[in-house]
């Protein structure tokens, strides 16, 4: 998922050579912290789904205690910062998040479900409470007319942490010495589910010691002062048309609309793209697909060293595996990552509501196609389908929020609640999945909500 605009008016210090580097080194870790933990959940989800025995629509709430987290967590996060301030209020979400990533470890020795959703869900307010600190400051960290860049770079930074950490997951999860599988293998399935359930507890301790480290570090950082002009909208005030909300601007609320079905198409494709893959019964890899896992070997061997792990390169003589799924995975995050690079520079050479039209209507063709097709190229489909949501939020977001003068910032709030989506899309899928037909039914979700981002490309942006 794309990190957040900055939703304040923000000013830079008065101190024009002062040097920002250190505190936007520390910006952009958070950044990248917030898409390799939002992304590792596309590898814990079928992960839990074996271990926990679980159904599609169980193991789809995995996302929806995340997300939801956003939603409900949104408005308090506000009014925590209003009391502790933006600095420690950053401390405060790292510890949060430290929290719930020890959650993992009950939940594990005991393979309760819940109390995994339980973990995600203080996962995801610590998440929420750090973006909402977050992203104000990356607007004031030097000169204003480079806000915009900055903001690129920590967007940038998100999708990077989000491409590597299905990777690193599919290791720790998935992958393992071929000793360890062999004797998994042996065990009767109550034990082997038991032992496996274990293999979960090292990422998320690793996580915890890091967050903490993380939040000393921030604690001792001299972050600078923030500076916000007068919130005008805090009392809001009839426009001259007799407005008195932000979602009284129709585009403003079917933009609302657009963000919650971004996140979640987004969200949800990366979720059940493993889970699709195990139903396309895929026996043997293509040449291109094994080509491409060989290549990523060396580096998957590499992150094994670095956790730990005895290196075991993927193996593509099995057909599709999860460890294959997880590499797909990062390829589709790895997609919206190629996109928000290429997009920063070409959307300032294009009309960029053209390019979100074109983006939108190939989102409805692949996903369409994909269905309708059988397997291996139908995960490269979906597959495809990241490439074109890297645009979305940078396009979708100021469209929706133009032209609301003093209810601007409101606007913007609504517009970040509405990252909620990725809780809701995902669990509707994993609805359908279950009692509809399927997962090939399923993804007919996924194809409406491209279908309605395109008309709000075409027609719903418009100010009225």
């Amino acid at each position: 998922m794309a990190a957040p605009l900055p939703s304040a008016t923000t000013t830079a210090p008065s101190t024009a050579t002062r040097s920002y580097a250190l505190p936007m080194a520390a910006m952009t870790s958070l950044f990248f912290l917030f898409g390799a933990v939002t992304n590792f959940n596309d590898v814990l989800m079928p992960y839990l789904k074996d271990v926990c025995q679980l159904t599609d629509l169980q193991s789809s709430l995995v996302q929806s205690a995340f997300f939801g987290a956003y939603f409900l967590m949104s408005l308090p996060a506000g009014r925590i910062l209003e009391k502790l301030g933006y600095q420690r209020g950053i401390v405060l979400g790292l510890l949060v998040m430290a929290a719930g990533a020890l959650l993992f470890i009950p939940a594990a020795n005991s393979r309760t479900f819940g109390v995994f959703l339980l973990g995600l869900g203080v996962l995801g307010a610590g998440v929420t409470l750090l973006q909402v600190a977050a992203n104000p400051y990356v607007s004031i960290l030097g000169p204003a007319s480079r806000a915009a860049s900055r903001v690129s770079v920590v967007g940038v930074a998100n999708n990077f942490g989000g491409t590597l950490s299905p990777l690193l997951g599919g290791i720790l999860l998935f992958g393992g010495s071929a000793a360890l599988k062999a004797r998994l293998a042996t065990l009767p399935a109550a034990q082997r589910l038991a032992e496996e359930a274990t293999l979960v507890k090292g990422p998320y301790i690793g996580l915890a010691v890091f967050l903490v480290v993380l939040a000393g570090t921030f604690f001792l950082l001299k972050l600078p002062e923030l500076e916000t002009f007068a919130d005008e909208s805090a009392e809001p005030v009839p426009s001259a048309s007799g407005r008195t909300s932000a979602l009284q601007f129709p585009h403003l609320a079917m933009g609302v609309a657009a963000i919650f079905v971004y996140v979640g198409v987004e969200v949800g494709l990366g979720s059940f793209l493993i889970r699709y893959g195990e139903a396309q019964g895929i026996t043997q890899l293509s040449g291109f697909t094994q080509a491409l896992v060989r290549g990523l070997n060396v580096a998957v061997n590499f992150i094994a060293v670095l956790v730990g792990q005895a290196p075991a390169p993927i193996d593509t003589t099995a057909g599709f595996t999860k460890a294959v799924g997880a590499v797909l995975v990062s390829s589709y995050w790895f997609g919206s990552l190629l996109g928000r690079v290429v997009g920063i520079p070409l959307l300032t050479r294009i009309n960029d509501r053209k390019a979100l039209v074109a983006v939108c209507a190939a989102g409805v063709v692949l996903v369409l196609a994909s269905i309708s097709t059988q397997g291996e190229s139908a995960l490269w489909l979906i597959v495809l389908c990241g490439l074109m949501n890297s645009i979305m939020w940078p396009v979708i977001f100021p469209l929706a929020i133009k032209g609301l003068g003093v209810f601007t910032k409101q606007g913007s709030s609504y517009l970040i609640m509405a990252i909620v989506g990725g809780a809701v899309i995902p669990l509707i899928m994993g609805w359908v999945a279950t009692n509809g037909g399927g997962l090939r039914v399923a993804f007919l979700l996924p194809a409406l909500c491209y279908a309605y981002l395109l008309f709000y490309s075409l027609r719903g942006y418009r100010v009225r």
